[in-house]
């Protein structure tokens, strides 16, 4: 009997053409269709008038867009989504959840000022109308993904891929609104400037911490609803309600104007701020993440022992496949032995062993394609003088710590540089 670390987590073939004989798959299109246009319409309006600023903040937004899509589409090294579907989550949010929550946000603000008070919707309206619409909303495009393709939902890690994509979407395409809004209220025209400061404090700044990372939260609870089969339906419903409220709970915190008055206005004042408020979802989905990545690798690890068969993968290797820390020792140790070229060679052979574990747990019969290509990889990596996609014995990631810890010291410099230019002190 297996372990809960190592329960088989069902991986599905590519959906791929099969999507369009889903009625499932059709609503939510003429759902994104449908949010594209009316998206397409309030950008229209701005680009109209200005069009130097519509240009500038959709090149902007949409050049930060890679890096995010790159790290949410690589979390799930072992076992990665259809390109397709990925796209399908960030439409969802970038057109559907947007259109949706800029009328009802608005109008879920009006209550919260009749209900309370203006000065209360004044202070807190941001914080109560928003996340309670934009969370529910970006929610359903991970639940649209499960109606269209359920196959490809077989992990608690594949919603939180899906969800950050969600909330990816929905993060870019409202900072585009937002950055021609701040053009429309400066009312001096097609300039660039409030592009610029929306993109250095929405994107760059608050970017790390936003939208995605409140997806991913949601998206985790619906992940455990889908595939923990193994627990009650009570218990299963129980962690996805918790995981919307958690990213509610980290939605209304960011959006509080909590410490807004006590630290004053300066540069060190607003990144104390951003940290206290952006810090704990992004600790808690880094566990969540670490949680779920375990799991996942462990089954798959256990699909490739049953090889036994070191042309495949080593003992030393199959113990770093369970470990995205020891896979990315590996290959920093293959660049400074042997050079970039190694490096992208154990990159290779990686994603090689992990596909060919993905197919063993599909039952897949015919394996040869997979073994030819693992086989392939590894002549490829011993020729370049670097037989093993592992790192020596006692070789811990101390050079890649101190690289990300230099690398995070300059990110904070610029951030403070960055704020002072925008008028912090």
């Amino acid at each position: 009997m297996r372990s809960d670390r190592t329960a088989p987590v069902q991986p599905g073939a590519d959906p791929g053409a099969a999507l369009i004989r889903l009625p499932a798959f059709w609503v939510v299109l003429a759902l994104v269709v449908g949010g594209a246009v009316r998206m397409a319409l309030i950008t229209g309006r701005f680009a109209g008038t200005y069009p130097l600023a519509t240009l500038t903040a959709i090149a902007l937004f949409a050049l930060l867009a890679v890096p995010f899509w790159f790290v949410v589409s690589e979390l799930d090294f072992l076992e990665r989504e259809p390109p397709a579907l990925l796209a399908l989550a960030f439409a969802w949010g970038g057109v559907v959840a947007t259109t949706v929550s800029i009328p009802a946000g608005a109008a879920l603000d009006d209550l919260v000022a009749k209900l309370g008070s203006p000065h209360l919707a004044a202070d807190w309206g941001a914080a109560l109308a928003g996340p309670t619409v934009e969370e529910i909303a970006k929610a359903l495009g991970v639940v649209a993904i499960v109606l269209v393709a359920r196959a490809q939902v077989n992990s608690v890690l594949d919603g939180v891929v899906y969800g950050a994509m969600v909330g990816l979407g929905f993060q870019i395409i409202e900072d585009i609104v937002y950055a021609l809004g701040a053009v429309a209220l400066a009312g001096r025209g097609d300039h660039v400037e409030p592009v610029v400061t929306t993109f250095l404090l929405r994107g760059f700044l608050s970017g790390v911490w936003s939208h995605t990372l409140f997806g991913a939260l949601a998206g985790a609870g619906i992940g455990y609803l889908v595939v923990r089969a193994d627990r009650t339906w009570r218990s299963r419903l129980g962690v996805a309600m918790l995981g919307l409220l958690g990213a509610w709970a980290s939605h209304v915190l960011w959006n509080s104007p909590l410490f807004r008055d006590g630290l004053g206005n300066g540069a060190l004042a607003l990144l104390v701020v951003l940290v206290f408020k952006g810090l704990p979802p992004l600790l808690l989905i880094l566990v969540l993440v670490r949680a779920a990545h375990d799991r996942e690798a462990d089954y798959y690890a256990a699909q490739l022992d049953k090889l036994d068969d070191p042309e495949l993968i080593t003992p030393a290797e199959l113990a770093a496949l369970r470990s995205g820390a020891r896979r990315a020792t590996a290959r920093w140790h293959a660049r400074t032995s042997a050079g970039l070229r190694a490096r992208a060679a154990v990159r290779r052979l990686q994603r090689a062993q992990a596909r060919l574990a993905v197919e063993l747990s599909r039952g897949t019969t015919d394996l040869s394609r997979w073994l030819h290509e693992v086989r392939r990889q590894r002549r490829i990596l011993a020729a370049l003088g670097h037989p093993e996609a592992v790192a020596p014995a006692g070789q811990g990631p101390w050079r890649r710590t101190a690289s990300a810890v230099f690398t995070t010291a300059l990110a904070i410099a610029v951030l403070w540089a960055a704020i002072s230019l925008l008028g912090g002190r």
